[in-house]
């Protein structure tokens, strides 16, 4: 499923094919100095990875990026956003997230893809389980994750006051 808000240039996507066949926003009409791209691949770190398995809650799921992605809006100058995440059963080396920033200029469009990121490894409603050789597992969220987000949240209390 595919949302696109045309006033805001925010793109969101969850899908069960491989993110390699599929295109990102282009142009952006010369207003963006800066485009910073993040692509997540499926890692094998301990050797016993064979694959994931990513579940959603449709509608929730999209909305939650959606709303990510507005909150970066709202916080660094963007002039456009896309956030596309794979679902179903991904292999060792497939990419699994794709997180798209253009900005007027790079620090911008750095520190939001970091942002969008780490939020959306923490707040976003997806469920993984792993393969490996004793069957598959529910992988548990990482306090890293959660951390990382924490820090962000953090840093616009601080700007509030």
């Amino acid at each position: 499923m595919t949302a696109i808000n045309a006033e805001t240039d925010i793109r969101v996507a969850i899908i069960a094919e491989p993110l390699e066949g599929v295109s990102s926003v282009e142009g952006q009409d010369g207003r963006s100095g800066a485009e910073v791209r993040f692509s997540g691949r499926v890692r094998d770190e301990s050797g016993r990875v064979r694959a994931l398995f990513l579940e959603h809650y449709p509608g929730m799921t999209e909305n939650a990026l959606t709303r990510i992605a507005e909150h970066a809006r709202e916080r660094w100058p963007l002039n456009a956003i896309e956030i596309i995440h794979r679902i179903g059963e991904i292999q060792v080396g497939e990419e699994i997230v794709r997180v798209v920033v253009w900005a007027g200029h790079r620090h911008a469009a750095f520190e939001a893809c970091a942002f969008l990121m780490d939020i959306l490894k923490s707040q976003v409603p997806l469920w993984k389980k792993e393969l490996n050789d004793d069957g598959w597992h529910w992988v548990e969220a990482r306090e890293r994750d959660a951390e990382a987000a924490a820090r962000w949240m953090g840093a616009a209390s601080e700007r509030a006051r």
